[in-house]
């Protein structure tokens, strides 16, 4: 079968939304854009500065493109509004929601308990952190087990291995836009000269954004491309800097694919 031609939009509107859009992320853009601060659209959701930014990297991620800028110096030293792509998130947002009152008001009286239930298990949250939209390149079948490599938005190639009832399943093929999802704790950030060519092991090379301090292991934002990040740990006497070039090392059983609706 010959492969498909992986479409690319400015944003994907789509992607980003593909959560119950009652979700904290949304949340925390509209308070950014009532508060002009994102410490204190953080305090309004009653979660950390530190989860507000990681609902603003995600959502970028998804998106693809960047939705919060900030805003450096005057009287109130600085702040942060939505970029027009970020306005135009919240726009359809707030659309899919008065949607899905309008059907879920429909359902209301009917026996339909089941219905509104499966509907409402439709929009799974994750713990995994890692949320990156990218397409199929190439499936490398070997016998149960499948090994997908999949091209990012800053034109890296992860793999992930899984099996081949799950590829059969999602009817994986080349050119299938898809996201790939793993946990913060299953990214190990270091220097390049930490890690040697590993067959398994997902190397992707970035730049250090933003890291947070901590007892032991410090939590790094690696910045793949300038809308694509990732988020994981490195030990503490690594003492990782901003800025500084760093490597992502990710087993690829870690990575989990999941289709974009």
């Amino acid at each position: 079968m010959p492969a498909k031609t992986p479409t690319t939009a400015p944003i994907s509107i789509a992607s980003a939304l593909g959560h119950e859009t009652a979700d904290k992320r949304i949340e925390i853009l509209r308070l950014i854009r009532k508060t002009g601060s994102i410490s204190q659209a953080a305090r309004e959701a009653h979660i950390s500065y530190k989860a507000a930014w990681q609902a603003i990297h995600t959502l970028t991620n998804l998106a693809g493109v960047n939705l919060v800028e900030r805003l450096v110096g005057g009287v109130g030293g600085g702040g942060a509004r939505l970029t027009r792509h970020g306005i135009q998130l919240l726009e359809a947002a707030d659309l899919l929601d008065n949607t899905r009152h309008e059907v879920l008001k429909q359902l209301q009286g009917q026996d339909s308990g089941r219905v509104g239930e499966a509907i409402t298990r439709l929009s799974i949250r994750t713990s995994m952190r890692n949320h990156v939209p990218c397409h199929v390149q190439e499936l490398d079948w070997r016998g149960q087990v499948v090994r997908v490599l999949l091209r990012l938005p800053s034109g890296d190639i992860m793999a992930s291995r899984i099996t081949r009832d799950s590829a059969e399943l999602l009817a994986l093929e080349p050119g299938l836009s898809v996201l790939a999802l793993c946990k913060a704790t299953a990214v190990e950030i270091g220097k390049r000269s930490d890690f040697s060519e590993t067959p398994g092991i997902n190397l992707l090379r970035g730049s250090a954004a933003r890291i947070c301090r901590g007892d032991g292991e410090d939590e790094i934002f690696i910045e793949l491309s300038p809308d694509l990040q990732l988020v994981g740990f490195a030990p503490a006497e690594k003492a990782i800097r901003t800025r500084s070039r760093i490597v992502a090392a990710i087993d690829e059983s870690a990575v989990v694919i999941a289709l974009v609706e």
